[in-house]
């Protein structure tokens, strides 16, 4: 049966005709010299930096991507390679360079957030799925972080596997909002397989399927004494705070966990909520509400005075709705140690082999310098080898230790760039070297 699942086994040909298509012509010409290719964003409508996240899966795919015997019969019956290349198909191996930015960084228009160097060929070969793994990873994990920007201390849970675009994108976005902040996810696979903290409760069909709402609050709380968060909107949601109050105080629970909120005017419900609870003696209990919301809901709810605790914020931040897709690209600046650049109205690169160098006042990050990658200019360098000839020679770290990272690197954004509606924008300066040779290489294109 074809499920249409990638996995390790078919992952090679998880990419677009034309790479294989240029791979060809590039086998034909004898074109296996050195190229450098930059992954970066151009300028986003509603994001004033983005968050680094998807490496991982990157140099994983690198380390381990081949081409099996299935895939060569395949291509070989498209008609349009040649035996002499799927032989060399056949024993394909990324070899290359692989220079990077860490997970958690906090970048800003044309800086690149990768950088291959390897042959031309399997430079190629892999920009469909280094497109495809990081601009994902990288959307969720920066609306992740604007929405931890304004959570105020409270909490944050990825609600959004049901409404991801596809099972892989669940995964990478339960990973990536983890990064960007957030305390957990309901995805329960991501949970195993990244050791991300698992949260739930109940949905609306669990209080349907019992004849009373009490009858399915009972139940919980028999079954699941300390972690009862009762979902309390299915009928009337004052109603339902009610009913939750009185379920626990018969059960003889002494610690109530919370309730959650759904729908309705979340405003003026959670503070009714919050009067119900203390007033029976839950001061500790907490309120989780979910349904539709985003940065800008949370913000607006709190500066209202919303005694919310923790949120559940699933469709609009997976496929980070406002922002779904980036302008990124991956581009050749270098082959055979010529730079190379493009010149098209709106889409202009910047050649050569790089290096970002950022420097700080008073904690704060003033100013990002993109140069040449010999160059040496003032502030800390932000691309570090990750790569050397198809193998990782850097130690990975741990999923939290990233998690730290992008929370620390939100303190160090200007305020004024952290405000989630500004219109303000961080450029990078590029270095003198770096834009002489562009220069240099406009001239010599007329």
């Amino acid at each position: 049966m074809k499920y249409g699942f990638v996995n390790e086994e078919n992952m090679s040909l998880l990419t677009d005709l034309y790479e294989l298509t240029m791979a060809q012509v590039y086998f034909d010409e004898g074109m296996h010299h050195l190229a450098t290719f930059d992954f970066f964003a151009r300028r986003s409508k509603h994001r004033t930096y983005l968050v680094s996240a998807g490496l991982e899966q990157l140099l994983a795919y690198l380390e381990s991507v081949r081409f099996t015997r299935e895939d060569i019969d395949y291509l070989n019956r498209t008609g349009r390679f040649s035996s002499d290349f799927l032989d060399y198909l056949k024993t394909f191996r990324f070899t290359g360079d692989v220079y990077a930015v860490d997970e958690g960084e906090i970048l800003f228009e044309n800086e690149p957030f990768v950088q291959i160097e390897a042959p031309l060929i399997e430079a190629q070969i892999i920009e469909t799925f280094l497109i495809n793994t990081m601009q994902i990873s990288i959307l969720v994990a920066t609306k992740a972080l604007r929405c931890y920007s304004v959570a105020q201390e409270t909490g944050l849970v990825d609600f959004g596997l049901r409404r991801a675009h596809g099972t892989d994108a669940g995964m990478k976005a339960a990973r990536s909002a983890y990064i960007g902040g957030f305390i957990g996810t309901s995805n329960v696979l991501a949970g195993k397989l990244f050791d991300i903290p698992v949260f739930g409760t109940m949905a609306h069909s669990y209080i349907l399927a019992h004849e009373t709402e009490e009858k399915a609050f009972e139940h919980f709380a028999r079954r699941y004494p300390d972690n009862c968060i009762l979902l309390v909107d299915t009928y009337d949601t004052v109603e339902g705070v009610k009913r939750a109050v009185e379920t626990i105080r018969r059960s003889g629970m002494k610690r109530f966990k919370g309730v959650r909120l759904d729908s309705g005017d979340i405003l003026a419900l959670s503070k009714a909520t919050r009067r119900i609870l203390d007033e029976a003696g839950f001061r500790d209990a907490m309120i989780f509400v979910s349904g539709g919301l985003n940065e800008y809901t949370i913000k607006r709810l709190l500066d209202k005075g919303a005694p919310i605790d923790a949120w559940g914020v699933g469709t609009k931040l997976v496929v980070s709705a406002d922002e779904p897709y980036l302008d990124c690209a991956y581009k050749l600046v270098e082959y055979d140690g010529r730079p190379v650049m493009k010149f098209s109205p709106g889409k202009l690169t910047l050649p050569a082999k790089k290096q970002v160098f950022r420097t700080y006042r008073d904690g704060k990050i003033s100013k990002d310098t993109i140069a040449l990658h010999d160059e040496r200019v003032d502030g800390r360098p932000l691309l570090r080898q990750y790569m050397s000839e198809g193998k990782t020679v850097l130690p990975l770290p741990s999923l939290e230790t990233i998690r730290e990272r992008a929370i620390e690197n939100l303190r160090q954004i200007p305020d004024s760039l952290k405000a989630i509606e500004t219109d303000e924008r961080f450029t990078p300066t590029v270095s003198e070297r770096l834009a002489h040779l562009v220069e240099t290489m406009k001239k010599s294109s007329h």
